[in-house]
C-alpha cells in the first residue's frame, strides 16, 4: 500500500507542476505575441492609416523600374554575389540540423559484434544489440523541434532580407552610373562652352579690346571644368567597377544601361497592401521570440521527470552462426528518472532562457521602431525632394530665360562677356543640380520599396 500511495503522490505531484508551469510558460507566450503584434497593427495605423486593408496585386522590388537589362543585372547578383551565397549555404546547413532535432523524438538502434581468443580455447563471438526511446511525456522533445524549426523559419526570412538588399544595392548602383553619366554629359557642355568663349576671350586680348583679368578668369574656368570632368569621369569608372562587385564578376558584363532616367514607381496607393508585416527582418524577429519561447518551454520541462524504454540483446558463442541466430538473450527495462539536486542549475537555465524570450521581444521592438523609422525618413524625403525639384525646374527656366536675355543684350554691346557667362554658368550650375535631385529621388524610391517590405521573386 505504502509504495502505491508513495508513487501515487509522486506521479501527481509531477502532473501538477508540468501544468503549472506550461500554464506560465503559455501566458508569457501569449503576452509577448499579443504586445508584438499590438504594436505592429498600431504602427500601421500610424503610418498608413486606413490603407493597409486594400489589396493588390503583389510587386517586386525590381518592378519599381521596368527595365530589362536591369532585371538581367539583378538575376546576376542573386546567383553569383559571394556574400549572399555564403548565407545561402549557410542556411542549407542549418536545415540539415532539423534532421537530427527531429531523430531526438525517434528510437535510437545500435548493434555489435566482438571477438575475442585466448590460448586454448577457441574463437568467441559477442553480439549485443539495443534499442532506446525516450517517451516525449511532456511534449519536451516537441518542444525543442519546434525551437528549431522556429529558428530555420527565422534565418530564412533574414536570407530574404539580404536578397532584397542586394536587389535595392544592385537598383541604386544602376541608377548611379546613369547620374554619374549625365553628370558628364552637362560637364561636356560646359566645357564646350568655356572653351569657345576663352577663345573668344584671347582673340579679344589680342585685339586690345580685353583685359588679363578677363583672360587669366576664364583660364581658370575652363581648367576647372577640365578637373571636374575627369572626376565625373572616373566616378561612372568607380560605378561600374561597384556594380560588378555586387553581381561578384571578375569581368565586368555592364554594357548597356540607360542615358536618361528611367521611371520609378512609388505611388503609395499603386503599392501593394502596406503593412510593416510584409518586412523579412520583422518577421525574422517575430520568429525568434516564437523560438525562444519554444526554448523556455524545453529549458523548464528539463526539470520535470523523464521516461525511457530499452530493450537489448545480447549472446556469447564460439560459433558466429549461434551468436547471431540462436537463444540470444533480451532485456527490457523501464526507467524513470528525475534530477533531484543539480545545485539550481536547472532552475538556473529556465530562467535565462525566459530572459532570452525578454531579450527576443525588445530585438523585436527594435526592428519594429528602425522599419517605422525608415518608412517615415523615406517617405519625408520623397516630399521634400519633390518640393526641390520644383523650386529648381523653375529657378532653372528662369535662369534660360535670363541666358538669352544676356545673350541678345552681348550681341547688341549692353552688357560685358563676364556678365554673359556668369549667366551661362548659372544654367549649368541649375542643370547639375536638378540631375541630382532627380536621382536622389529615384534612389530614395527604391529605398521606400525596400522599407515597405518588397522583395524579389527569387526568395
Amino acid at each position: 500500500m505504502i509504495p502505491s500511495r508513495v508513487l501515487s503522490i509522486t506521479v501527481y505531484s509531477a502532473l501538477t507542476i508540468m501544468i503549472a508551469g506550461c500554464s506560465s510558460t503559455a501566458d508569457n507566450q501569449a503576452r509577448y505575441y499579443q504586445t508584438a503584434e499590438t504594436s505592429l497593427q498600431q504602427e500601421n495605423q500610424r503610418i498608413f492609416g486606413e490603407s493597409t486593408a486594400q489589396q493588390s496585386d503583389a510587386i517586386d522590388l525590381a518592378d519599381l523600374i521596368p527595365d530589362e537589362n536591369l532585371k538581367t543585372l539583378i538575376n546576376s547578383a542573386l546567383a553569383g554575389n559571394p556574400s549572399l551565397q555564403q548565407t545561402l549555404l549557410s542556411l542549407k546547413a542549418s536545415e540539415l540540423g532539423l534532421v537530427s532535432t527531429h531523430a531526438d523524438r525517434l528510437p535510437s538502434a545500435s548493434a555489435s559484434l566482438s571477438t575475442s581468443r585466448s590460448e586454448g580455447s577457441d574463437t568467441e563471438f559477442s553480439l549485443s544489440s539495443s534499442v532506446s526511446w525516450q517517451l516525449d511525456i511532456w511534449s519536451q522533445l516537441a518542444d525543442a523541434e519546434q525551437a528549431a524549426n522556429k529558428s530555420y523559419q527565422s534565418d530564412v526570412a533574414l536570407f530574404r532580407a539580404a536578397q532584397a538588399s542586394l536587389v535595392a544595392s544592385v537598383m541604386k548602383s544602376w541608377l548611379e552610373l546613369v547620374s554619374s553619366y549625365r553628370a558628364i554629359v552637362i560637364e561636356e557642355k560646359r566645357l564646350a562652352l568655356l572653351e569657345t568663349n576663352e577663345a573668344l576671350i584671347i582673340q579679344r586680348f589680342r585685339n586690345g579690346l580685353g583685359t588679363l583679368e578677363s583672360l587669366d578668369e576664364a583660364q581658370t574656368s575652363t581648367s576647372k571644368s577640365r578637373s571636374d570632368l575627369a572626376e565625373y569621369k572616373e566616378t561612372l569608372a568607380s560605378n561600374k567597377r561597384a556594380l560588378q562587385l555586387l553581381l561578384g564578376e571578375q569581368q565586368s558584363s555592364i554594357k548597356n544601361y540607360p542615358t536618361e532616367y528611367p521611371d520609378v514607381l512609388l505611388n503609395l496607393s499603386a503599392l501593394p497592401q502596406q503593412d510593416l508585416a510584409l518586412r523579412p527582418d520583422l518577421q525574422a524577429a517575430y520568429l525568434a521570440i516564437e523560438a525562444a519561447d519554444y526554448s523556455a518551454s524545453v529549458a523548464y520541462k528539463e526539470m520535470l521527470p523523464s521516461l525511457n524504454l530499452s530493450a537489448s540483446l545480447s549472446d556469447n558463442s564460439t560459433s558466429l552462426r549461434d551468436a547471431l541466430f540462436v537463444s540470444p538473450v533480451w532485456s527490457l527495462l523501464g526507467q524513470l528518472s528525475a534530477p533531484l539536486f543539480q545545485a539550481g542549475t536547472l532552475k538556473a537555465n529556465h530562467e535565462i532562457a525566459k530572459l532570452e524570450v525578454a531579450q527576443s521581444y525588445q530585438s523585436y521592438r527594435e526592428t519594429l521602431l528602425n522599419a517605422v523609422n525608415e518608412v517615415q525618413d523615406a517617405i519625408g524625403q520623397e516630399k521634400v525632394l519633390n518640393t526641390q525639384q520644383q523650386h529648381i525646374q523653375k529657378a532653372l527656366t528662369s535662369a534660360r530665360s535670363n541666358r538669352q536675355q544676356y545673350e541678345q543684350k552681348y550681341r547688341s554691346g549692353l552688357v560685358e562677356l563676364s556678365d554673359l557667362i556668369s549667366a551661362q554658368q548659372a544654367v549649368f550650375d541649375l542643370e547639375a543640380e536638378l540631375d541630382t535631385l532627380q536621382y536622389q529621388q529615384l534612389s530614395n524610391r527604391v529605398d521606400l520599396g525596400l522599407a515597405l517590405g518588397l522583395g524579389s521573386s527569387n526568395t
